[in-house]
């Protein structure tokens, strides 16, 4: 059988070009059947919506997602088959719009709820909003000692990458704890914590579930030669907060700000915590105190 330029251009003529994959059309319900609606979007035959399109969430029914007679934004997902007939959906133009709001949450520094669905060695896996989120174990903001045990509780997290190119969604408990804490954080406020960790720089404060660094020039008004030699890992400590930077997530504390005389942090550190409360009176006075 040959194809004639006849032919050729009859086929052009029947292809509608408007309806390229990618592309946003507009279309009316016509009919609802078990795996999918026809839709009216003004070409030669009608287009057809698979149910497994008809949102970002799986659906057994279009009940409550579309009505017949009224019309709907859809994404073309296949041109023109032999019948002419396109194929549609809702749930990718949706998971467009999710992508960007999550984006846009994310730059807002935003967190949210979300239910924990699954669990590998690297961490766990959430519900968020009917995409696949994943927050790494280190992340997830208590412990477990089997992850298995996550399954099902609800996170409030803060967002780590967001990237729909990748189809990666990566957010942390941990975050959501920090930015929802610094909310509540004021200089000059007297914090009781635990020292986590030294470094040669100083030492990290753990205290309601967040950290602060003190850094070694805030520990006392006196030059501190051997920070081990002044704190111990898991050592209770109060400090006072002298900084908040909020963009970078950061907490500043200072204990020098609490010293009756230079040195009496490092001669006698439990007693000045013992005495922290009692010296708050005069807060700018442990600010201005508290410049390194």
């Amino acid at each position: 059988m040959t194809f004639s330029a006849e032919d050729f251009a009859k086929a052009l003529e029947a292809h509608d070009y408007d309806f390229q994959v990618g592309s946003t059309v507009r279309g009316t319900v016509i009919s609802f059947a078990n795996d999918g609606a026809t839709i009216d979007i003004g070409g030669k035959s009608s287009a057809f919506l698979p149910i497994r399109e008809a949102a970002v969430r799986a659906v057994a029914s279009f009940e409550g997602i579309l009505e017949p007679g009224v019309e709907y934004s859809f994404q073309v997902i296949r041109d023109q088959d032999a019948d002419g007939q396109v194929l549609l959906s809702i749930r990718k133009l949706q998971l467009q719009q999710l992508w960007r709001r999550l984006a846009e949450q994310s730059e807002a520094g935003a967190v949210m709820e979300v239910k924990v669905t699954g669990f590998n060695k690297g961490g766990v896996t959430v519900d968020v909003e009917g995409l696949r989120g994943f927050v790494p174990r280190s992340h997830i903001g208590r412990t477990y000692e089997d992850l298995s045990e996550a399954v099902g509780q609800r996170l409030t997290v803060g967002f780590l990458e967001v990237n729909p190119a990748a189809n990666k969604l990566v957010m942390s408990a941990r975050m959501a704890a920090r930015s929802q804490m610094m909310s509540t954080l004021a200089l000059g406020q007297l914090i009781d914590g635990t020292v986590a960790s030294l470094k040669p720089f100083g030492a990290f404060v753990e205290f309601d579930g967040i950290s602060g660094l003190l850094h070694i020039k805030q520990i006392s008004k006196n030059y501190v030669d051997s920070l081990p030699a002044v704190l111990k890992v898991g050592q209770p400590i109060k400090a006072v907060v002298v900084a908040l930077d909020p963009e970078r997530n950061r907490i500043s504390l200072s204990t020098k700000v609490l010293e009756k005389y230079p040195g009496e942090v490092i001669k006698e550190a439990e007693a000045v915590f013992a005495d922290a409360e009692n010296r708050l009176a005069d807060v700018s006075r442990m600010l201005n105190d508290s410049e390194a």
